[in-house]
């Protein structure tokens, strides 16, 4: 039975006034319940590689895949459908709401896919009680901590318990401490979730602690070996 939840082949991009692509032909496959760290220099092109898998940007050439269906094959509607039911992400920037309380942030992907209100915010509850924020539900995110912030947005992306998930430097904004206890938090539920993880970014220490470990150098994607480091 084939696990791979997500892949891709052959990504290219290039922007409109560039000399040179960003993405050079790069292939790419993530099976189910496994890690991957993507590491790089600022400005490697490791945000626009996640944005291409997760089907927020085209590429140039190449396809991408999720669960063996080519994007390219997609309705728009249909590739928002499958987004929202199969991948989650999280970013440096929280992205909550300000007018809405933590919960009604967190529950808004279910209600997004027409889930009754008071089943969402149920389901919404239990992902921020596992996140450790059981008493911060009813708080604005201007009344959260940077890490209680981060935390709850962790709960938004879990909450529809996707295949994966899609993280671009998802401690990048904090503390080295509440960075560590954040993507501890990460590493525990998706475990617990069974979803396939993967992360962008330039923590080498985090990166370490993945399945797989990719550096973005040029356009290319290469592995890491186990004993080696990428060149800053």
């Amino acid at each position: 039975m084939n696990n791979i939840v997500l892949q891709c082949q052959g990504l290219t991009k290039t922007y409109s006034g560039l000399e040179t692509s960003v993405l050079m032909g790069v292939d790419l496959q993530v099976s189910a319940r496994e890690h991957v760290a993507i590491v790089g220099a600022s400005g490697s092109g490791k945000s626009t590689l996640l944005h291409l898998l997760g089907g927020l940007d085209s590429p140039t050439q190449g396809d991408v895949q999720w669960l063996g269906r080519p994007l390219q094959t997609l309705t728009e509607t249909e590739r928002c459908a499958m987004r929202n039911q199969y991948l989650g992400f999280v970013y440096q920037f929280h992205h909550l709401l300000p007018e809405f309380t933590a919960l009604e942030n967190v529950a808004l992907p279910l209600m997004v896919r027409r889930m009754p209100r008071r089943q969402a915010l149920e389901q919404a509850q239990h992902y921020l009680t596992l996140v450790g924020l059981s008493h911060r539900l009813a708080h604005l995110p201007g009344e959260l901590s940077g890490g209680e912030r981060q935390r709850a947005a962790l709960a938004r992306a879990l909450v529809t318990q996707p295949r994966c998930l899609l993280a671009d430097e998802p401690t990048g904004n904090l503390d080295r401490q509440t960075a560590a206890h954040v993507f501890e938090l990460l590493l525990n539920i998706q475990a617990e979730e069974g979803t396939a993880l993967v992360v962008v970014t330039h923590d080498l220490g985090l990166a370490a602690r993945m399945d797989r470990q990719f550096h973005l150098q040029d356009g290319v994607l290469q592995a890491i070996a186990v004993s080696s480091q990428p060149q800053s």
